[in-house]
């Protein structure tokens, strides 16, 4: 197969890409990821949570035009960071994709997008990812350039550490920080460094539910993860991580005000993670799949509870 029609195991069957796109730009949207929203998703989440949160705490209502351009200016970085980020880890791991199943077709690892055509991605998100940053408030501005070493060094984490997870949870929930400065000008408070650290283990969770997806082949490749550490651990695991996460999203709403209704949709958040740890089988990768994929669902009933948290 030539290589810009290298297809990577785990790109999207029959996606938008693949329909729509001419062929000699695929390779470049599935370096990106744009046939695989979830992470962008979870990428947002802790950027609208934040706004959101932010919003009530300052006497703002959710439909507050200042609060619709936040939630439309995290929207579009969020796809052009997470396109950055994949972009940047895919560089890194060239050599290591090429030695997993899942990875071997992507597209810097399979040769059908060049290293230095990469980099030259890589700079176009970048300015336009700083575009979107300038839009904010000098606040905002300086808490998102202090993420930046660790966005680079992230992919570097797997090689030394059986924990990556942690520095996945630090930096790719930087969102709930930058929220919180993109609606009240302030540098962020109680509320939301609860909520970061909620969002935390709330990846440390998900992010180890994907990595069994990937195992034997880690071991193979000689990378490390919180699944080859844990192993059979996992599901107590992802209750403490899961719960802790619930117990700071709360303490982040009181210290916020937010009313009863927001317990309310809490109260459905931990259904929904109560669902996954049931569900969880770390020999099934593609029910680990699905399980990861469910996070932005998940991702929609904590925003509607803060939502509603405003009004009840």
């Amino acid at each position: 197969m030539e290589p810009s029609r290298a297809r990577p195991a785990d790109a999207v069957p029959d996606s938008w890409v693949d329909r729509w796109l001419p062929e000699g730009l695929t390779p470049w949207a599935r370096l990106m990821r744009l046939d695989r929203p979830v992470g962008a998703w979870l990428l947002l989440w802790p950027c609208w949570w934040s706004t959101m949160l932010a919003a009530h705490v300052a006497g703002l209502q959710p439909w507050d035009g200042r609060v619709l351009l936040a939630l439309v200016a995290f929207g579009t970085g969020a796809l052009v960071m997470r396109a950055a980020g994949c972009t940047i880890n895919d560089i890194w791991d060239r050599r290591i994709d090429a030695r997993v199943a899942r990875t071997a077709g992507r597209p810097v690892a399979s040769g059908a997008v060049s290293v230095p055509g990469a980099l030259a991605l890589l700079a176009v998100l970048g300015l336009v990812g700083l575009g979107i940053l300038l839009s904010f408030n000098r606040p905002t501005v300086i808490t998102a350039v202090a993420s930046l070493p660790l966005v680079v060094l992230y992919p570097l984490a797997k090689r030394v550490t059986y924990w990556p997870q942690v520095v996945l949870g630090t930096v790719f929930n930087w969102g709930a920080l930058l929220g919180w400065t993109a609606i009240t000008g302030h540098y962020p408070g109680a509320q939301a460094l609860l909520l970061y650290a909620g969002c935390f283990c709330w990846t440390l969770g998900y992010d180890t539910i994907y990595a069994h997806m990937d195992r034997e082949d880690d071991v193979k490749a000689g990378v490390k993860s919180s699944a080859l550490a844990l192993g059979e651990r996992t599901r107590p695991f992802l209750w403490i991580v899961y719960s802790l996460a619930l117990l700071l999203w709360g303490l982040s709403a009181m210290a916020g005000g937010l009313g009863l209704l927001f317990w309310l949709g809490l109260i459905g958040a931990s259904i929904h993670f109560a669902w996954q740890i049931a569900r969880f089988d770390m020999h099934d990768p593609a029910t680990c799949l699905r399980l990861f994929r469910s996070n932005i669902r998940f991702g929609w009933i904590l925003f509607a509870a803060i939502i509603a948290g405003h009004w009840g």
